[in-house]
């Protein structure tokens, strides 16, 4: 069992920045890959980031692609998103993922096997 938890969410104004923090407890956290989603109101969950269990691979949606950025620290068993330049439409409720290593899947929330509560992310105009 992997137990996550996300913080750093809030209220911020369009151009800010804010970075979300998942703290994961339980089997090992740097063998596998970890992911970032969001759904926003009224839609489904949506692929935001990803990376591998050594940091060397990183993934992104073509959305946040040059504002979002994944990183992992294993020895404090964290992985962060670093959001700049947030827009309007990034408001969402914000979900850290876990599951195995690989790449195969990795856009898809059914191919993660433990997930946090989420923490709130909204972006006034």
């Amino acid at each position: 069992q992997v137990q996550l938890v996300e913080s750093g969410g809030g209220l911020v104004q369009a151009g800010g920045s804010l970075r979300l923090s998942c703290a994961a407890s339980g089997r090992t956290f740097s063998s596998g890959t970890m992911g970032w989603f969001r759904q926003p109101p009224g839609k489904e969950r949506q692929f935001v980031a990803a990376i591998s269990w050594s940091g060397g691979s990183t993934y992104s949606a073509d959305s946040v692609t040059g504002r979002f950025t994944i990183s992992r620290d294993n020895p404090k068993n964290t992985v962060y998103l670093q959001m700049n330049s947030l827009k309007p439409e990034d408001t969402a409720v914000y979900y850290c993922a876990a599951r195995g290593s690989g790449s195969s899947g990795i856009y898809h929330p059914t191919s993660y096997d433990y997930w946090g509560q989420g923490t709130q992310v909204t972006v006034s105009s």
